[in-house]
C-alpha cells in the first residue's frame, strides 16, 4: 500500500534530475496494479485524479502525511435554503477535493462560478418549500456558497455532455473563458478577509486533444520554481498586429460589464447616480437586445455592484453609486490601467472579472509557461493559454494556487530542493549510466573506420603503388570519432606506429586498377575530421610526403594511372579464319601525350585505333588517332582504365 507515493515521489525525482528526455511511467502505473489492458484503455484525467488522490490518502495512513491531500486541496460548499417567514436557516456542507462546473451555454469560469455561488433558487408559487421550524410550506431561497477554500484549487470542465435528441455524447466545444488571476471574495460565505485571502492564480491546465470517445491529453505547466530552459523569441511586430485585431472585434462585440459599467460612470459629471438610472443607462448603451440574454444577471445590478466594493461605493442610503476615485479613469483609455482578472472576451459577457491588460496583472515578466506533450516540451507564451478557450483542443481541467503561497527562495532554481537523499543517490547513479550509453551510442554513430597505408610497406611500379607483402598485411585499420581533429588523427597514428621517425604525411589514397594512388594530403591539424571531408571506410597513406622506398611518386587527379588493353595482330591465323590478337595491359598517366603513348607502343611507326564501343561493347567500331590528336593527353581523347588500344604496325597489311 505504501508503494504508490514512493512512485510517485520517484517519478517527480526522475523527471527533475533525469538527464533524459522523458520519465517512463510503468513503476508508477504498476503500483496501481494496472496491467497491460488497463494501460492501453483510455482513462479520464479527473477520474484518474481522484482515484489518485483516494490511493495516497488511503497509502498515507498511520504517518505524518496521512492528511496531506486534505491540507492541499480539502475545501467545503455550504448549501442553505431561507424560510421567508420565519427566516430559520437549514444548511448542509459538502466536502471537495475539485469543483466541477459547467460549460454548456456559459461564457466562462466566472459566470459558471457566478450561477453557482452567487445566485439564489426561489422556492415560490406552486413550487413551495416545508420549513422545518414553520412546519408548513412557505417561500424560501436557495444557495449555495464556498465557506472553506483550499490552498490549491481544482477545478474540472464538463466539457462532455449528453445529447438526448441524437442520443449520443458529445464534447462541448464553444468558447469558455478563464483567467490568469481570479478573486473569488464574491463567491465565498466570509468576505471579510484581506483581499490576499481570496486570490488565486493559474498554474496548469490540462488540454484535451479529441472528441468524447477518446483523444490525447498534453498540458500546460507555469514553471513556478524557475527550474526550465525558456527561450522564446518574442515577436514584437505579430503581438501588436493581434493585439489591434481583437481591439477592433471587441469594439464591434459585447464589452466586459465591470468595463461598461465603469465606462457610464467615469462619463457622469456627478459624482454618484442612482443605481436605477445606472441600469437604465447601461440598456440604453449597450440595447435591450444585447441585455436579453442576461436580463436575471441585470435584474441583480446591486448585487453584482456590492459584490465588488473596491470599485463601486455607495451612498450611504444605498441608493446611489458611483465610482471609487482611483478608478475614475476616461473609459476609452482604461485599457492599459484596469484592475484585473479575466483574459479579453471575445463574443460574450464575463461577469465578476474585468479586462486583462495585455501583460496580466500580478504575472511578472520571469513567469515562464511550458507544454508538456509527452516526451515533446517546449516553452510557450502565456498568451497562448487563450488558444485553449475552445475547438477540439481545449482546457480541461485547471489547477490554481493561492497567491500567497510563496515558494522559498532556496527552491529558485534548485532541481535538488527537499529532495531524499537515496533518490538523490539513485538519479545520481542513473545519471552517470546514461552518460556511459550515450558516449558509447555517440561514438558508434560518430565513429568512422580509417585503412590506414603504410609507405614502409609499399613500393612504387608501374605508376602506382603496389603491397609488398599481402594487401591484408599492408593495411592498418584504426576507428575513431569523426568530430576529433586531424591533430588527433596524427597523434593516435604517431602512438601505433612507434618506431615511426621524420615527418609524417597523411594523404587521401584510393585503390584503383592500376595499384593505389595518392590525392590531397590532409591538412590544418585544428580542423575537424568531419570538417574535412573524411568520410567512413577512407583510405589514408601514411608517409614522407615525397618518396615511396626511394622513389619520387606523383599524386592529385592530374597523375591518375590507366590501364589500357593494348592489341596487335598475330603473326598468324589458326585455321585462317578470321583475324587474331594479342592482347597486353600497359599503365599509363592520364595526363600522358598520345604522341608519348604512340612512341612507347609503336616505336617503329605506326597506327593507333581506339574502340569507340567503350570497354564493355565488342570491338567493332574502331576510330583512327589523327595527327592532330598527338597532342592531346590520354584523358582528354577519353581513353580510360580497360579501354582498348589496337597498334598496326607499319608491315601489317
Amino acid at each position: 500500500v505504501r508503494i504508490i507515493p514512493l512512485q510517485l515521489q520517484r517519478l517527480f525525482a526522475q523527471l527533475l534530475l533525469l538527464d533524459q528526455q522523458a520519465a517512463s511511467t510503468t513503476d508508477l502505473t504498476d503500483s496501481f496494479g494496472w496491467n497491460s489492458n488497463e494501460e492501453m484503455r483510455q482513462h479520464d484525467v479527473q477520474e484518474l485524479n481522484r482515484i489518485l488522490f483516494s490511493a495516497l490518502e488511503t497509502s498515507l495512513v498511520g504517518t505524518s502525511g496521512h492528511d496531506l491531500i486534505n491540507r492541499l486541496y480539502h475545501g467545503i460548499v455550504v448549501n442553505q435554503i431561507v424560510c421567508k417567514e420565519c427566516k430559520n436557516i437549514s444548511e448542509r456542507q459538502e466536502d471537495f477535493l475539485d469543483l466541477t462546473v459547467a460549460v454548456k451555454g456559459v461564457a466562462g469560469l466566472e459566470e459558471a462560478l457566478w450561477n453557482m455561488y452567487v445566485e439564489e433558487e426561489y422556492f415560490e408559487n406552486e413550487n413551495l418549500y416545508r420549513c422545518g421550524a414553520c412546519d408548513k410550506l412557505v417561500e424560501a431561497s436557495k444557495s449555495a456558497k464556498l465557506r472553506k477554500l483550499p490552498p490549491f484549487l481544482t477545478i474540472s470542465l464538463l466539457r462532455f455532455n449528453f445529447d438526448f435528441e441524437k442520443c449520443e455524447r458529445y464534447k462541448e466545444t464553444s468558447c469558455y473563458t478563464f483567467p490568469i488571476q481570479i478573486n473569488l471574495r464574491p463567491f465565498c460565505e466570509q468576505t471579510e478577509m484581506d483581499d490576499s485571502e481570496y486570490m488565486y492564480e493559474l498554474f496548469s491546465v490540462i488540454i484535451h486533444k479529441g472528441g468524447c470517445y477518446g483523444g490525447h491529453y498534453h498540458v500546460y505547466i507555469r514553471d513556478v520554481d524557475e527550474l526550465g530552459n525558456w527561450q522564446l523569441q518574442e515577436e514584437e511586430d505579430k503581438l501588436i498586429e493581434e493585439k489591434a485585431l481583437r481591439d477592433s472585434e471587441n469594439a464591434k462585440e459585447v464589452e466586459n460589464p465591470l468595463a461598461v459599467l465603469k465606462g457610464i460612470l467615469s462619463e457622469e459629471e456627478s459624482k454618484q447616480i442612482p443605481v436605477d438610472q445606472l441600469g437604465q443607462k447601461l440598456l440604453e448603451k449597450k440595447g435591450v437586445s444585447w441585455n436579453k440574454k442576461y436580463r436575471k444577471q441585470y435584474g441583480a445590478l446591486r448585487k453584482y455592484l456590492q459584490n465588488h466594493p473596491q470599485i463601486f461605493q455607495f451612498s450611504p442610503d444605498e441608493n446611489k453609486v458611483g465610482l471609487k476615485e482611483k478608478h475614475k479613469l476616461p473609459f476609452k483609455s482604461d485599457s492599459q490601467g484596469q484592475d484585473l482578472q479575466s483574459p479579453p472576451q471575445k463574443n460574450d459577457v464575463q461577469w465578476n472579472s474585468e479586462k486583462k491588460p495585455t501583460r496580466l496583472r500580478g504575472s511578472s515578466a520571469g513567469c515562464h509557461w511550458f507544454d508538456l506533450n509527452d516526451s515533446k516540451v517546449q516553452p510557450i507564451k502565456e498568451k497562448d493559454i487563450e488558444k485553449q478557450f475552445e475547438g477540439k483542443e481545449s482546457a480541461y481541467m485547471l489547477f490554481y494556487r493561492k497567491s500567497q503561497l510563496k515558494r522559498p527562495p532556496e527552491a529558485r532554481g534548485n532541481p535538488r530542493y527537499q529532495i531524499p537523499e537515496h533518490l538523490l543517490n539513485e538519479m545520481n547513479v542513473a545519471n552517470t549510466e546514461l552518460q556511459k550509453k550515450r558516449a558509447e551510442c555517440e561514438s558508434a554513430n560518430h565513429g568512422i573506420d580509417l585503412h590506414l597505408h603504410l609507405s614502409s610497406c609499399y613500393k612504387f611500379h608501374n605508376g602506382a603503388l603496389h603491397p609488398s607483402l599481402t594487401w591484408k598485411d599492408s593495411v592498418v585499420d584504426l576507428t575513431i570519432d569523426r568530430r576529433k581533429t586531424l591533430g588527433d588523427l596524427r597523434q593516435s597514428v604517431f602512438q601505433m606506429l612507434e618506431s615511426w621517425e621524420g615527418d609524417m604525411v597523411l594523404s587521401i589514397a584510393k585503390p584503383l586498377p592500376a595499384g593505389l594512388h595518392l590525392y590531397q594530403i590532409l591538412d590544418g591539424d585544428e580542423l575537424t575530421l568531419d570538417g574535412i571531408g573524411l568520410a567512413d571506410g577512407a583510405d589514408v597513406f601514411v608517409w614522407n610526403g615525397k618518396e615511396v622506398g626511394g622513389t619520387k611518386v606523383m599524386t592529385g587527379p592530374d597523375h591518375e594511372p590507366v590501364v589500357v588493353n593494348v592489341l596487335r595482330l598475330a603473326e598468324y591465323n589458326e585455321g585462317g579464319k578470321g583475324q587474331h590478337f594479342t592482347e597486353s595491359q600497359h599503365v599509363f598517366s592520364c595526363s600522358t601525350k598520345l604522341g608519348d603513348l604512340h612512341r612507347a607502343l609503336a616505336p617503329s611507326g605506326g597506327i593507333i585505333l581506339k574502340n569507340g564501343s567503350g570497354p564493355d561493347k565488342e570491338g567493332k567500331n574502331w576510330e583512327v588517332f589523327l595527327e592532330e590528336d598527338m597532342k592531346e593527353t590520354v584523358k582528354s581523347v577519353g581513353l580510360t582504365d580497360g579501354c582498348s588500344v589496337l597498334i598496326l604496325d607499319s608491315h601489317d597489311q
